[in-house]
């Protein structure tokens, strides 16, 4: 089975995130790379997509190449500066979902927080008056942990995502014969 790992890195935190995907899928008939638009949709017979999470989403590149992918196998993986936050994630995951056509055999979603840039802190500092002081304050707590991912447990954590989803292919494909 060719696998294909795709990634959209701002800040290098889905990029440690791919490597450890990369690492993951067993045998040699993958490839990794970063994600620039890429056209040829047949890469792959299963895709590992990788994005940074903006406002809810990914970027509008890797869901428009979401989009154009047909019959194939497809897992998500990304980092959001929030953390601690199983349901974001999931709204996350489910956002960029409805960008992957019925045709395809969508295998799940791993996300875990990732550290944001300095001039992400800053603005939260600016941005803190009396009437917010609290809630800005919470901000830059979640900004001062966020600062220590992805770390090893996140790389475990999405090691074992792909762990899982080889073994799911390799029993649906049992079943199969």
């Amino acid at each position: 089975m060719r696998t294909q790992v795709l990634y959209k890195s701002r800040t290098g935190n889905t990029e440690k995130l791919a490597k450890a995907v990369f690492e993951a899928i067993p045998g040699t008939d993958k490839d990794i790379a970063p994600f620039h638009g890429q056209t040829d949709y047949n890469m792959g017979d299963l895709y590992f997509i990788g994005f940074w999470t903006d406002r809810g989403s990914a970027s509008v590149e890797v869901l428009d190449y979401l989009g154009s992918l047909q019959g194939k196998r497809i897992a998500l993986f990304g980092t959001c500066g929030m953390g601690q936050s199983p349901e974001y994630y999931k709204k996350i995951e489910e956002n960029i979902r409805v960008f992957i056509e019925d045709d395809n055999e969508y295998m799940g979603a791993y996300i875990c927080q990732g550290k944001m840039p300095m001039a992400v802190r800053e603005k939260y500092e600016h941005m803190k008056n009396p009437q917010n002081e609290k809630q800005m304050e919470a901000m830059i707590r979640n900004f001062d942990m966020a600062m220590l991912h992805p770390d090893e447990a996140d790389l475990k954590g999405v090691r074992n995502f792909v762990k899982d989803i080889f073994e799911k292919i390799r029993k649906e494909e049992q079943e199969n014969e």
